[in-house]
């Protein structure tokens, strides 16, 4: 049984934010969806807005918010690189300034705070699979750096204000998530493979298709960050959520060019500059404090990311 909730979600209107306010408006909490849509969309939430328990708020992180709460999910970020590339200096004002303005708030207020990091922390990793103890290996100067350097500064900044204040922190280092409600648009794999495929263009693969990604539907992900909130206050990550099933980008390709029927071709293009060979997560920690670990099949969740896809260019 949940007890209910004051939620504040910050990014609420994005990808992974609009599926967590579903899963918490659905549990009974009330919810306050905080997002000033600059890579996130109404559309995301426009389900929710008619739901006593659910409250849209257009906001900016980076300047200060006052507001009551129980916990606040810090999700505001561009996460893709085309959107965090786009304004990397907003990038990393959202993740740093962002971070300091929700933790001042949770310290006000007294309230439990998760940040939802990612994998990108790691940079390209010399150790395989990523284990939490790792410190990565990434360029401060880079064109991703804005985000990478960007969410390990906020890292920082959750355990300076545990470590200084007290607070009551949660960290989760979020790998390739997929599923509905991603933006057509972002350039992240599965994402562009589905669109490509079902405008039967040819889908571009950069590189040789051999370096690895491991996809979590988002689904599982969502399960992974609200039994993150709810852990015991010992456990303040940080912690990985993802998926160790580790597929080449090559096998992506096909098995949506299959699941999809598509008579798309796969061409070949240079890789860009600082992407990493390989990505998987060591979830053991996860498995053994949360008894977390991701349920939904690759090909199960590949369907469900296609039929939504596909709405979305027949409405258009």
């Amino acid at each position: 049984m949940h007890l209910n909730k004051r939620v504040v979600v910050t990014g609420g209107c994005g990808f992974l934010g609009s599926h967590l306010c579903d899963r918490l408006v659905n549990q009974g909490h009330e919810v306050i969806c905080v997002d000033n849509c600059f890579t996130g969309t109404k559309q995301n939430i426009r389900h929710l807005l008619d739901d006593p328990l659910f409250e849209f708020l257009r906001h900016d992180i980076t300047f200060p918010l006052y507001i009551e709460a129980d916990q606040i999910y810090n999700m505001a970020c561009p996460a893709s690189p085309i959107q965090y590339q786009h304004d990397p200096v907003q990038t990393i004002k959202t993740s740093v300034h962002g971070a300091i303005n929700m933790l001042g708030l949770a310290k006000r207020i007294n309230a439990r705070i998760l940040q939802a990091s990612t994998s990108e922390v790691y940079g390209d990793p010399e150790v395989h699979p990523q284990p939490e103890s790792y410190w990565g290996r990434v360029n401060p100067i880079g064109l991703r750096s804005c985000y990478d350097e960007g969410k390990r500064c906020a890292e920082t900044l959750f355990f300076d204000y545990h470590r200084q204040h007290s607070l009551k922190i949660k960290v989760a280092r979020i790998f390739n998530t997929y599923g509905p409600r991603m933006h057509p648009n972002d350039g992240r794999v599965v994402s562009n493979f589905i669109v490509q495929a079902l405008k039967e263009s040819p889908i571009t693969i950069y590189g040789d298709g051999r370096q690895s990604r491991s996809f979590c539907f988002v689904d599982d992900l969502v399960d992974g960050l609200v039994r993150l909130m709810i852990s015991s206050d010992e456990i303040t990550g940080p912690i990985n959520l993802g998926n160790p099933t580790e597929f080449s980008i090559l096998q992506i390709a096909e098995k949506i060019i299959a699941l999809t029927g598509s008579k798309s071709k796969i061409v070949f293009k240079p890789l860009p500059l600082d992407d990493p060979r390989q990505r998987k997560p060591d979830i053991s920690l996860a498995q053994k404090k949360l008894q977390w670990e991701p349920a939904v099949p690759l090909e199960e969740g590949l369907k469900r990311t296609i039929s939504y896809f596909d709405q979305l260019l027949l409405s258009e």
